[in-house]
């Protein structure tokens, strides 16, 4: 299993919201590359983005703060927020990027999302981010119809990476990851999950790989990390254990 640092980012900043609320965002630092260092010298291998602004405007909004971050670091980087396009997924994989993390668009259009895993092989995850089980989009603001079993569903052998999945009534909460959830939905489908939202402390890593066999390939930590609740090298010896 991997480990996935978060770095939110809402006007430049390095933030962390509370279950989605970008009024209710803590800044944990004014300099998103001087993050993305820190967390490379913890011992983390790889990083996860989400331009915030992204994801409510619809397109890139906090795109200097993203490569100042892939200039600071060589680790393989995913990004989320706000990518809706193949020319935007295009420019962000020339910047650097190793993974691109389509959301509302794959709700919207389904369509371009296996157009795309066609287009750039290897590097289109699609993100699911759901309240009640079900699908939210255009930055958590709305909520679909569609569970999110049957969204991911959609893009069995299009050749997605990996499904992001996120509860959002947990996310920046840290209530626990929902390990229920996200173990039910990587067992239903064949595409590898990553988990997101609520991880708390080191408990909610060892209950993921506890069932990481159902098909969970990573675990996205955010704000535990930021307010020291986890320990980076307890939780990558840990990891680095299991994988062996």
């Amino acid at each position: 299993m991997n480990l996935y640092p978060a770095i939110d980012l809402k006007d430049g900043n390095c933030v962390r919201l509370l279950r989605g609320e970008m009024d209710a965002a803590t800044v944990f630092n004014t300099d998103p590359a001087d993050q993305a260092r820190a967390f490379k010298t913890a011992g983390f291998d790889r990083l996860h983005l989400v331009d915030l602004n992204g994801a409510f405007e619809g397109k890139p909004v906090n795109a200097s703060a993203v490569e100042s971050i892939l200039a600071a670091t060589d680790a393989p980087t995913q990004l989320g927020g706000g990518i809706r396009d193949l020319a935007t997924i295009g420019m962000w994989l020339e910047k650097g990027l190793s993974r691109v993390i389509l959301g509302t668009i794959a709700l919207r259009n389904p369509a371009l999302v296996k157009e795309a895993c066609k287009t750039f092989p290897g590097h289109i995850a699609v993100g699911i981010d759901a309240r009640d089980g079900m699908v939210a989009v255009e930055g958590w603001a709305e909520t679909s119809e569609t569970s999110a079993l049957d969204l991911a569903r959609k893009f069995e052998d299009a050749g997605v990476e990996a499904i992001i999945y996120t509860d959002i009534d947990r996310d920046g909460a840290l209530q626990g990851v929902n390990v229920e959830a996200t173990r039910d939905l990587a067992a239903a489908i064949s595409i590898p999950v990553i988990a997101s939202g609520g991880v708390a402390s080191i408990v909610d890593i060892e209950k993921l790989l506890a069932v990481e066999t159902s098909g969970i390939e990573g675990v996205i930590i955010g704000r535990a990390l930021y307010d020291g609740r986890i320990d980076p090298a307890a939780a990558i010896e840990l990891v680095r254990r299991d994988n062996a």
